[in-house]
């Protein structure tokens, strides 16, 4: 088991290892609290408490991949994408229902997060030739989840479910327009053609390490914070 030592200068296995210390922490903390929240958000934490869950499993394995390996762990990364980014979209769903969110709703957000991160695939590993193509689709999903959370139906919605609910739902918000920007930016510099071509990128190998490291600080920021952000919403009173 010598080859799964984490050595000193490998930066990139550390990031996985405290990423998934950090989603497990947080599964049991969300886990814990569910007992002590009301019943109106124990759903959306107990959602909160799964995606970071997921995310500390596929974490442990993406570690020992890469340590096995050497390689980037992209088809684990969007193995544990397609699970946790729906679930991410749920959120905004359950907590604007009492404002009257219909199922039409959930289904919208969960269409355009499978579409985005179905296209990324495709374009990043399947058919890279065609890598814009798939990078512009896979982008105007997001763009569209976007949308709605900023305009459209959940912006909306969030105005009329009181103002603990509208502070939320605009720091999640946030999450998705300036946290979930990353990912476009990885699709980039993973992509053989990119949307810019790796003729940006001296070195790939390095590229993609360094790409690694972001995804994993932003993969738990992005995770956790939204949990936190439903956690402080379960505890304030509207």
């Amino acid at each position: 088991m010598e080859h799964l030592k984490i050595a000193s200068d490998n930066y990139v296995a550390f990031t996985f290892f405290i990423g998934t210390m950090a989603m497990m922490a947080a599964s049991v903390f969300f886990f814990f609290e569910l007992g002590n929240t009301s019943q109106k958000w124990r759903t959306s934490l107990l959602v909160s408490g799964l995606i970071t869950f997921i995310a500390a499993v596929h974490y442990y394995y993406m570690r020992g991949y890469n340590l096995q390996t050497g390689d980037s762990p992209t088809f684990f990364r969007y193995v544990d994408w397609i699970l946790t980014v729906p679930l991410m979209c749920v959120e905004f769903y359950l907590i604007t229902k009492k404002a009257g969110a219909k199922i039409s709703l959930l289904w919208k957000l969960i269409f355009a997060s499978l579409v985005m991160l179905i296209t990324g695939y495709i374009g990043e590993v399947l058919d890279p030739t065609q890598s814009v193509l798939w990078g512009v689709i896979s982008g105007a999903a997001y763009f569209y989840i976007a949308y709605l959370v900023w305009f459209g139906e959940v912006a909306n919605l969030s105005q009329t479910a009181g103002p603990q609910v509208a502070k939320a739902t605009r720091v999640l918000a946030w999450f998705v327009l300036v946290g979930w920007a990353i990912y476009p930016l990885g699709y980039i510099l993973g992509t053989e053609g990119g949307l810019f071509g790796m003729k940006l990128v001296q070195d790939k190998a390095a590229a993609l390490h360094a790409m690694d490291i972001v995804y994993n600080i932003a993969d738990a920021i992005n995770k956790i914070g939204f949990g936190l952000v439903i956690y402080a919403l379960s505890r304030s009173e509207d």
